[in-house]
């Protein structure tokens, strides 16, 4: 990759060599396994002496050119391709750590990851210790001499709240911890967590990156050395991204820049209208000079992202009245849509947390998060102001 090229030109220009063929577009792969000129060939294929596809559940022209792609975006060495955001989460856990080992997290993060942390890895004795990311006090009492790993959102899922990227890279290169940041509500053009001392980087490639609910996929990237043991973990263990679902991933890339000013921009003028609204307690989004964590927002992001979430006055039946009037907007557990999506996260995305376990990381009865698309930001206030004023 030609890395005098800027953001958007090097999205839209990288792409694998094209094939005799000569075609403008790269082509989809979809083979299950590629074949050999003779025995020798393949033999050191397998042997790891040549670079050779040999079976797509490990390797592909299409999800090398999404994953070459991802790291020339976020800075990173190397990285592998899953099928989901969830399985890039798990896989990664499951990968680096062993039993007996201590994963420090920060309190508010996706719902089906508290299950990973609260529920599966128990199983093979890795335990898990929250911290507020507010109180950094936390992150130095929670430290133990079996602890491994760092996990964080930034910003958080569902309440928009910011971890200070600079901080937390001095702190677990202090402890001898592996970084590892989930940047799905950033993404890589607002944000780079490796440059703050990262050592892995997570994406939900469902979300932003693919940018329309067309299809699912997740990405970690990363140290080299690192990512050796997620690949050699998946290789055998099988959470592996379609050929297809790559394919759409990438071509997906060549507009992120684009589509996430538009998501910025809109979600701005959202919060921004919101913060006036009457029947709204408070607004959380990272550039509102109001956020409580806005200077850091400032260092580490180039804008605030397309996610706003907001606490509506009254109980959770006018929350549900609300959800109940919304007409254009969709009502749907997603975000990172072309489609502006409203979600209710204390009945939905984190149901299965106890109350005492939302209220910890700000998920009240009455927030609502909003996935702010590219429709005219005219219409998505109209959609929002009549729900409101109706509920």
């Amino acid at each position: 990759m030609d890395n005098s090229h800027n953001f958007e030109t090097n999205a839209v220009r990288q792409q694998i060599e094209s094939t005799h063929a000569q075609e403008h577009s790269t082509p989809m792969y979809l083979t299950s396994s590629f074949t050999y000129a003779d025995a020798e060939e393949m033999r050191a294929a397998f042997a790891g002496e040549v670079e050779k596809n040999i079976y797509s559940r490990f390797s592909n022209p299409n999800t090398q050119e999404l994953v070459d792609k991802l790291c020339a975006m976020e800075q990173a060495e190397a990285g592998y391709a899953f099928a989901s955001g969830m399985a890039a989460v798990f896989s990664t856990f499951a990968a680096l750590l062993s039993s007996g080992d201590h994963i420090i997290s920060c309190r508010s993060i996706f719902g089906s990851t508290h299950t990973v942390l609260n529920k599966i890895l128990p199983k093979w004795n890795i335990s898990t210790t929250y911290v507020d990311i507010k109180d950094t006090d936390n992150w130095h009492r929670a430290v133990t001499p079996s602890s491994k790993l760092l996990y964080v959102e930034t910003p958080t899922n569902p309440a928009v709240d910011l971890v200070d990227l600079k901080w937390l890279g001095d702190f677990a290169k202090k402890h001898g911890l592996i970084l590892v940041v989930d940047n799905c509500f950033a993404t890589p053009y607002l944000q780079k967590p490796i440059t703050f001392g990262a050592d892995l980087v997570i994406h939900s490639a469902t979300k932003f990156i693919d940018g329309q609910g067309r299809v699912l996929g997740g990405i970690t990237v990363g140290r080299k050395d690192l990512i050796e043991e997620i690949y050699a973990f998946s290789r055998s263990t099988g959470p592996a991204m379609s050929p297809f679902n790559a394919w759409v991933l990438s071509k997906s890339l060549e507009t992120l820049a684009v589509r996430m000013d538009r998501h910025c921009e809109n979600a701005l003028k959202l919060s921004e209208y919101l913060e006036r609204h009457k029947a709204v307690n408070w607004v959380r989004y990272p550039f509102l000079p109001s956020h409580p964590q806005h200077e850091i927002a400032k260092t580490q992001m180039s804008a605030g992202g397309g996610v706003v979430a907001f606490g509506i006055k009254g109980d959770i039946e006018r929350g549900r009245r609300f959800l109940n009037n919304i007409k254009m907007c969709s009502l749907t557990a997603n975000l990172g849509d072309s489609r502006t999506i409203v979600t209710h996260p204390s009945s939905t995305t984190h149901a299965k947390l106890s109350e005492e376990e939302r209220l910890k990381v700000d998920i009240s009865p009455e927030l609502i998060r909003v996935s702010v698309g590219l429709e005219h930001v005219d219409d998505i206030i109209a959609d929002i102001d009549q729900a409101l004023t109706n509920s």
